[in-house]
C-alpha cells in the first residue's frame, strides 16, 4: 500500500515511543492527508479514519490482529497462513475475515511478538512460545515446519482475571464447591488441577490463588508468565530457552530447585511437564504446604499417573511405589475440570488423596458433575452433586479455623 509505504518513511520512529496514541494519531492524520493530497486520492472521512486505524495498528500493535485481541469475546487466535483466520467465541471456533497482507507480513508481526519478550524465531529456530504484554500465551512455528506458511495460536487472557464469584456465576463451579476450595486454600493443602487443553486449568488456578492470605510470599514458575495473582508479595520467574548457540537455557525445573532457596511460603508451578515435578513435590513434603500445580489429564487418576511418569523423566532411579508415595503425601487435593462438547468449561471433580493401600495410591472422589444428556439448543444437561464421602480433610480445615457445614456434603443434596 502506498500510502502505508510513505507514511513509514515520513513519520518519526524514534519519537512514537514518547508520544500517547492519540499524539500518533493526530500526526499520522496530518502526514496521511498530506500525502493524500499529493497523490491526489480522494478518501470520506470513516475511510480515512480507518486508514490512519490501521496504520497505527501496524506501528504500535499487531497488525490486523489489534482489532481481535481488542474483542472481549474472542478468548483464542488462530492463524494458519497468512490469509486464513480463525478465533474462538463462546467456546466455538469460526472463520473471520481477518488478512494479512503476504506470508512476510505475518512473518514480522510474530517477529514482533517474540522480539518483545526476549525470544527469537527464524530457520534455524523455527518455533517459539511468547506471550504479549497483557499476558496472553503465543505460539508460533514458522516454515520449513509449517508446511503452508507460518501458524500463530494466542490464547487471549482477561484483562480482568476471572475470580471465583464469576466462575460461580458463569456455572462452572457451583458455589458450595467453592466454598470448599477457599477452605482448602486457606488450610494450606496441596492442589493438583488436572483438565485437557483450553479446558480452563489455568483460569482455575488465578481464582482460587485469590483465597492465599495476603501475608505469604508466594513464588511462581511458567514457561510463559500467564498467572495473575492479585496478591501484592508475588516473586514471579519465567524459563528461557537456549541462545543460538544452545546455551543459557534455563528449565522450570531449575527455577524450582532456586525457589526453594527464595523463602516462599507458597510455590505455584504453571503447569509441571517434566523431571520439575518430582522436585515440586519434595517442595509439597518439606514445608511448603499450600502450593499448586496444574498438569494435561483427562481424569484425577490419569493425573497421577502422569505425575509418575515425570518422576520418571527427572533421571533419579525410583521404584515405582516409592514414587507414588511421594505423589500421596505431596499432594492432598486433585480438582479435574474440562470442556464439555458444547464449549463450556466445568469443574468435574475434587477428589482427596487419602493415602497408599499396597501399591495403590487411594483416593475418594467428594464432589462430581454428572451429565443428563442435552436440551433443544444442544447444550449439555448437568448437575453437581456431593458423593455424601465426608473427607478427612475437616479435621485440619479446623485445625487452621476453617469450619465447613456437614450439609455441603450430604449425599441427598443436589447442587446446582
Amino acid at each position: 500500500m502506498q500510502v502505508h509505504r510513505e507514511l513509514l518513511d515520513e513519520i518519526n520512529l524514534t519519537q512514537l515511543e514518547k508520544l500517547s496514541r492519540a499524539q500518533v494519531e493526530t500526526e499520522a492524520g496530518d502526514l496521511i492527508a498530506d500525502i493524500l493530497n499529493r497523490h491526489q486520492l480522494a478518501l470520506n472521512a470513516s475511510e480515512r479514519r480507518a486508514m490512519v486505524s490501521d496504520v497505527l495498528d501496524e506501528l504500535l500493535g499487531l497488525g490486523p490482529l489489534e482489532p481481535l485481541l481488542q474483542d472481549e469475546t474472542i478468548t483464542d487466535i488462530l492463524v494458519n497462513g497468512h490469509d486464513i483466520v480463525f478465533v474462538e467465541r463462546r467456546g466455538l471456533l469460526q472463520r473471520v475475515d481477518t488478512r494479512f497482507k503476504d506470508e512476510r507480513h505475518l512473518f514480522r508481526i510474530i517477529q514482533k511478538i517474540a522480539s518483545a519478550v526476549g525470544r527469537r524465531i527464524d530457520e534455524s529456530s523455527p518455533f517459539v512460545d511468547a506471550r504479549l504484554a497483557d499476558g496472553s500465551r503465543v505460539n508460533a512455528i514458522v516454515p520449513p515446519l509449517a508446511i503452508d506458511g507460518s501458524l500463530l495460536s494466542i490464547r487471549k487472557f482477561a484483562r480482568i482475571p476471572i475470580n471465583m464469584a464469576r466462575l460461580v456465576e458463569l456455572g462452572s463451579v457451583p458455589s458450595a464447591v467453592a466454598e470448599v476450595m477457599e477452605g482448602i486454600v486457606r488450610a494450606r493443602r496441596n492442589i493438583l488441577i488436572s483438565g485437557g487443553t483450553g479446558s480452563g486449568k489455568t483460569t482455575l488456578l488465578n481464582a482460587i490463588s485469590a483465597f492465599i492470605d495476603e501475608h505469604e510470599r508466594i513464588v511462581t514458575i511458567e514457561d510463559s508468565a500467564e498467572l495473575q495473582l492479585q496478591q501484592e508479595h508475588v516473586a514471579r520467574l519465567e524459563t528461557r530457552p537456549a541462545n543460538i548457540e544452545g546455551r543459557g537455557e534455563v528449565t522450570q525445573r531449575d527455577l524450582v530447585k532456586n525457589a526453594l532457596r527464595m523463602r516462599p511460603d507458597r510455590i505455584i508451578v504453571g503447569e509441571v511437564r517434566a523431571g520439575e515435578a518430582f522436585d515440586m513435590l519434595q517442595a509439597m513434603n518439606t514445608g511448603h504446604d499450600g502450593s499448586m500445580t496444574t498438569v494435561h489429564a483427562n481424569t484425577a487418576r490419569d493425573a497421577l499417573s502422569r505425575v509418575e511418569q515425570m518422576i520418571g523423566m527427572s533421571g533419579i532411579d525410583m521404584p515405582p511405589r516409592a514414587a507414588r508415595g511421594q505423589i500421596a503425601s505431596a499432594i492432598n487435593i486433585v480438582i479435574q475440570i474440562g470442556r464439555l462438547s458444547d464449549g463450556r468449561r466445568r469443574l468435574l471433580s475434587l477428589s482427596e488423596i487419602t493415602g497408599m493401600e499396597g501399591d495403590v495410591i487411594t483416593m475418594q472422589e467428594i464432589f462430581r458433575f454428572r451429565m443428563a444428556g442435552r436440551d433443544a439448543d444442544n447444550r449439555v444437561v448437568g448437575h453437581f452433586e456431593a458423593t455424601g464421602i465426608r473427607p478427612k480433610f475437616l479435621e485440619t480445615l479446623s485445625a487452621h479455623g476453617v469450619e465447613l457445614s456437614p450439609d455441603l456434603f450430604r449425599p441427598d443434596r443436589r447442587i446446582d
